[in-house]
């Protein structure tokens, strides 16, 4: 019998993924672990592995195909002793049950199409009233039809109604091509007495929906035609954006801010990489660990929550969520968004293993090669910007944390000294707070303590 092999879903967000490679070909045999293709995500790719043993009799989706929906049939194997032929005939009739959501949305623009039709076809003794309510590229009267500004401009100029015209492009949408088959075809020409007609009707409906956001179309209009380009969203921007939308939305922000004094921590953090051990690498002696300025602020942070347990929390609506180690998420950009890697256990590790992970992390989130586990859950996050120069800001909570720490540049300002003005080496710090998990005071205390850690630098090798 035929093994169907579908799309995974690789993360909790992930609702398609594109194919990168396959790593096998048809006739291969595969046993239950062997890796058989890479998969791209909405934040890494991701080797998957055979779950049964047979021949690969059919690879139904190329490498290269973006956006197949999970559960997808990508693949059909022939069992033990099975012609591999006759398994992808046989496999082949069960792809439209596994691509059911696909096969389900021409279905249901069906009634639009045929509604009109009928009651055309009821009106028929009366043909004004039928040519009043045309059905045209899909849509029943008032409906709007999708065309791209150049295809509306050439329409216009040509006296085609673009309405009439049948679009090809994404979601049925008019492009220029559409029209131009159209002029050339001599057909769709506008009718200025039933189009003048039907526009003052759908005038009320079109002011109260003004306080809606703009379409794709009308923003578009804003433009002038050929000064930009369409760039499509990937995976990834548009989990970023659906999570970004969810935290502002339901998460009740609220943010306190601090400034910190980094003068001890920077000398001790130039103490501790003088006394590192070296290593011999390819380019001769390397030390074995570099910390960096955002590996103490991971570590302090961590102590921080440990100090103040209350605030290592996650919410949820029947519980509160006591978290027993702080594992710290850090903000990571690459190409197309970011994502933040976990540091598990941060209270316990040292600033070298911090150090050594997160540069690990770090370059392998780049390369998208992280793990599910290596970048989802957590009880906090970092965010730091100092190194673009920025002095503050407020970010944004990964749910389901319930802080995130924003970190700005380390400058040099003048500060007050026992009644003296002295400079210092000074950090402003932003947290960024989900009021149903931590209130105002315990944010407060949760921040105190993370100054404190940094501003006693000695305090972390403890």
């Amino acid at each position: 019998m035929p093994i169907n092999i579908t799309m995974p879903a690789l993360s909790p967000t992930m609702e398609e993924g594109n194919l990168s490679k396959w790593l096998v070909k048809e006739g291969d045999k595969v046993s239950p672990g062997d890796v058989i293709a890479e998969i791209e995500t909405d934040k890494a790719t991701m080797e998957v592995e055979a779950v049964d043993e047979g021949t690969v009799a059919k690879l139904v989706v190329p490498a290269g195909t973006e956006g197949v929906k999970v559960n997808a049939l990508i693949a059909i194997l022939a069992g033990e002793g099975e012609d591999a032929g006759a398994a992808a005939k046989g496999g082949g009739d069960a792809a439209p049950k596994a691509e059911a959501p696909k096969a389900e949305a021409p279905k249901a623009e069906a009634p639009k199409a045929e509604a009109p039709k009928a009651e055309a076809a009821a009106a028929a003794p009366a043909p004004a009233k039928a040519e009043a309510a045309p059905v045209a590229n899909g849509h029943a009267e008032g409906e709007r039809t999708f065309a791209s500004p150049l295809a509306r401009r050439i329409a216009k100029d040509a006296g085609v109604d673009v309405s009439a015209v049948t679009g090809t492009g994404p979601h049925g949408r008019v492009v220029k091509a559409d029209v131009e088959a159209v002029i050339a075809g001599g057909g769709a020409k506008a009718a200025p007495a039933a189009k003048a007609a039907p526009a003052a009707a759908p005038a009320p409906a079109a002011a109260a929906a003004a306080p809606k956001a703009m379409s794709d179309e009308q923003v578009l209009k804003l433009f002038a035609e050929g000064s930009y380009e369409l760039v499509p969203h990937d995976n990834m921007r548009k989990t970023i954006a659906r999570r970004l939308v969810e935290a502002k939305t339901t998460i009740p922000h609220f943010y306190l801010t601090l400034d910190c004094e980094l003068d001890a921590l920077l000398a001790l953090r130039t103490q501790l990489n003088a006394a590192a051990p070296t290593k011999k690498t390819d380019k001769g002696e390397a030390p074995v660990y570099k910390l960096s300025v955002n590996d103490m602020v991971i570590k302090a942070m961590a102590m921080a929550l440990m100090a103040v347990p209350d605030a290592n929390a996650s919410w949820t609506e029947s519980a509160m969520v006591k978290h027993k180690h702080a594992d710290v998420g850090v903000a990571v950009s690459i190409p197309g968004g970011l994502i933040t890697p976990i540091i598990r256990h941060a209270d316990e590790k040292t600033l070298s293993t911090i150090s050594n992970e997160m540069k690990d992390l770090a370059s392998r989130a780049r390369s998208r090669k992280l793990k599910p586990e290596e970048y989802q859950g957590g009880t906090t996050a970092v965010s730091n910007l100092g190194m673009f120069g920025i002095k503050d800001f407020a970010a944004v909570i990964n749910p389901p944390h319930a802080t995130i720490l924003a970190v700005g540049a380390g400058e040099q300002r003048p500060v007050v000294k026992n009644g003296e003005i002295k400079i210092a080496t000074v950090m402003s710090v932003t947290l960024s707070t989900d009021h149903r998990a931590v209130d105002g005071a315990l944010g407060a205390e949760l921040l105190v303590a993370f100054k404190r850690m940094i501003e006693n630098p000695m305090g972390m090798l403890v």
